[in-house]
């Protein structure tokens, strides 16, 4: 297995990596890398950890989103607007309430 060196939110980490997988791993990072660093750029989260967290609710999320129904062809109607802004409405609020969560189980030392 090949070892892949990665960054993720500026910390190094070294990754194995099954042949001819380096894209999907790469693209993988990226994904986790773009979600981490967005809740980091929040400011309301300090702790690697429950960024980790947070970005691995949000990337299941998305996941498990179901993708909506094409309409069919005879009812052309404009393709809708993506679910992301009321989605990510929703996310934040619940991003909230885990964060909520985590600190009162987690005080600050």
């Amino acid at each position: 297995m090949k070892q892949l060196e990665v960054q993720i939110m500026g910390q190094n980490y070294m990754l194995g990596c099954p042949e001819n997988s380096e894209t999907r791993i790469v693209q993988a990072v990226h994904a986790v890398d773009d979600a981490m660093c967005k809740i980091r750029d929040l400011g309301k989260v300090k702790s690697r950890d429950r960024i980790a967290v947070l970005a691995a609710l949000n990337l299941a999320y998305q996941l498990l989103e179901p993708e909506p129904e094409p309409a069919p062809a005879a009812i052309a109607e404009p393709a809708p607007e993506p679910a992301s802004h009321a989605s990510q409405a929703q996310l934040a609020a619940l991003l909230e309430r885990l964060d909520a969560a985590l600190a009162s189980k987690n005080p600050p030392h």
